[in-house]
């Protein structure tokens, strides 16, 4: 368990401090407005997916259902993504992406807490609590998804709808 709350953090910390170089240098590219975002992705799916796998409560800490609601979000802002590239524009991440991040980092913090608790077994009495305040934050985090998805499609549209012109 603390190796994988070392990676969480280190993971969390080193993309922080990325960006932030990349923006205070002044060395931001098309290509880091891509993988940045899609590197994130790729670290928070995971870490989702084993706590849909987890073994602590049955059926996981997280939802299936709602795990496939962010993996189909993030498949279609690549695709978005890709179709905004054939037409030469470079779409990073926009504010609402930058939210539904800190809102997936945040459950799945609280979700780690939750597996580490039942592990230690420590706080046994409120650690339902707990897990329901784990699958409230996800829940949250993946409403402000679904949101983000929609501006990431007006700024699609409205980029189509100009070259259109």
């Amino acid at each position: 368990m603390p190796v994988l709350w070392g990676i969480s953090v280190v993971s969390e910390i080193t993309d922080y401090f990325d960006g932030f170089a990349a923006r205070k240098l002044n060395l931001t590219s098309d290509f880091g407005k891509l993988l940045d975002p899609f590197a994130d992705t790729l670290t928070q799916i995971t870490f989702f997916l084993c706590f849909i796998i987890d073994g602590t409560f049955p059926g996981g800490i997280f939802p299936v259902i709602l795990f496939l609601m962010v993996v189909y979000r993030e498949f279609a802002i690549m695709f978005l993504r890709n179709l905004m590239a054939k037409k030469g524009i470079v779409m990073g991440a926009r504010m609402g992406g930058k939210v539904k991040t800190v809102a997936y980092i945040i459950s799945a913090a609280i979700a780690l807490l939750t597996s580490s608790f039942e592990r230690l077994e420590i706080l046994k009495s409120i650690l339902p609590y707990i897990k329901i305040g784990a699958l409230i934050a996800f829940t949250i985090s993946v409403i402000i998804s679904i949101v983000s998805f929609f501006d990431y499609l007006t700024v699609y549209k409205k980029t189509a709808d100009a070259k259109a012109q």
